[in-house]
């Protein structure tokens, strides 16, 4: 039996349990492309929406899904966007004040 929801943390273990590397994008689909993926949202995302809008079709390990995953994964996954703490945050609007 499969789980049909995962959070974001724990989708490389998940991949690394669930498939053997190389892997086509079609079988990760037939597996996991409805198991919802946990976010901040009231509407998660699965598996199959987020990899339909990366266009990737094979994945070289669970590395590759993962990190493809992070990078096509909604903006609702997202914490503070524009958000740096480690300079400047010239995207918000903010007067600085010196102490």
């Amino acid at each position: 039996m499969h789980v049909r929801t995962m959070r974001l943390t724990d989708a490389r273990d998940r991949f690394v349990s669930e498939f053997t590397f190389p892997v086509e994008r079609d079988a990760v689909l037939d597996r996991l492309g409805d198991v919802e993926i946990d976010g901040p949202t009231e509407d998660p995302e699965t598996v199959g929406e987020v990899l339909e809008r990366s266009g990737v079709e094979s994945f070289q390990s669970a590395d590759e899904l993962y990190d493809t995953i992070i990078g096509s994964i909604g903006s609702g996954y997202v914490g503070r966007r524009f958000y740096d703490d480690r300079g400047p945050n010239t995207a918000l609007d903010i007067e600085e004040v010196s102490f």
